[in-house]
């Protein structure tokens, strides 16, 4: 039999997915995309979505300001319903809280998770406590709703469709190069970065957008990195994807950090991860229409970065316009490193 290792933690979830419907009639969508949705007695589907942020895996209690991690854990639930393009209603916060927390410090992480909580009108309803041996571990469930004709999931994507991003990718990499090698943030630039890392922006309108726009195909959030989520597009569409590397959104304070540093900036915001962008795909005939509206409704552009074709391969055109095949390189737990 293989090991945990060996089929990493996307194999896990597969082999959990084989078991878990016991009443299927009224799920829309089980494990395997950024929430799950299913029938409840309203006219909307319900959506759920949870996420475990674990000391020493996720993040270093020291790196960043209690405020900062509570909104973080907070946030990113909050991206997994934009994905789905769905509204955010109620959420549930379970902790377990090692000896080494004092009361400041909680009140703090729980105020962090307040203020997403207040900026887009949903309630803590609950969750649970306990304490633990060592590590500080978070976890955030949180519901919305959307209707079953707007619902973005991962499985509509088609050859031909473009594929878009709203938002900068690679800069929550920079941000944890930073922390982790206590670098400095002396510029606004460089602040950028860390800001980007520990106090992502869910982007809950411009999911509500795209799910009403109409033409778009498939969505997902940038959390294990653009080339492993837009693999899960891939794999749920059965459908390829070309990436131009020119296209990337790359902020120009990414680019002179890694000019610094000496990084490549596209392979960054290709495997960067945990940039909570949102990147989806587009039918053709809809997208100068999509653009307009976007842009009278939103601060910056949407960008096009490539067009989903046949087969199941991904590949990247580099500025030269040779294509080489692009490999899922975000982030899978469990997997060796």
């Amino acid at each position: 039999m293989p090991s945990l290792a060996d089929i990493g933690e996307f194999g896990f979830i597969d082999r959990i997915r084989q078991q878990g419907l016991i009443r299927p009639d009224r799920v829309f969508k089980g494990i395997g995309d950024d929430a799950a949705a299913f029938w409840s007695d309203g006219e909307k589907l319900t959506l759920v979505t949870t996420d475990l942020l674990v000391e020493r895996i996720h993040f270093m209690r020291d790196a960043a300001s209690a405020f900062s991690l509570g909104w973080k854990s907070m946030a990113v639930n909050f991206s997994d319903i934009a994905a789905m393009g769905g509204t955010a209603r109620e959420a549930f916060v379970s902790i377990a809280i090692p000896e080494t927390c004092s009361l400041e410090y909680l009140d703090e992480l729980y105020q962090g998770m307040h203020d997403v909580c207040t900026r887009f009108e949903v309630n803590i309803l609950g969750g649970d406590t306990t304490g633990s041996k060592q590590d500080l571990i978070i976890n955030v469930a949180l519901t919305g709703e959307v209707a079953e004709a707007e619902i973005l999931c991962r499985d509509g994507a088609r050859a031909g469709d473009l594929i878009c991003c709203i938002g900068d990718l690679g800069s929550s990499r920079a941000g944890l190069h930073l922390i982790v090698n206590k670098l400095s943030r002396s510029s606004p630039e460089l602040e950028a970065l860390y800001q980007a890392h520990v106090a992502p922006w869910p982007r809950l309108s411009e999911g509500r957008f795209l799910a009403a726009f109409g033409e778009v195909t498939a969505a997902i959030d940038v959390s294990d990195g653009l080339s492993s989520d837009l693999g899960h597009i891939c794999t749920a569409s059965r459908t390829g994807a070309r990436v131009h590397a020119s296209s990337l959104r790359i902020s120009p304070g990414l680019e002179a950090f890694c000019g610094q540093y000496g990084f490549d900036a596209v392979e960054w915001a290709l495997s960067g991860g945990e940039d909570y962008a949102l990147l989806f795909t587009v039918r053709p005939q809809g997208l100068s229409a999509l653009k307009r509206d976007y842009e009278r409704k939103f601060d910056g552009p949407i960008a096009v970065i490539g067009e989903m074709i046949e087969g199941q391969d991904m590949v990247l055109v580099d500025g030269f316009g040779q294509e080489r095949f692009l490999g899922a390189s975000g982030w899978n737990h469990f997997t060796k490193k």
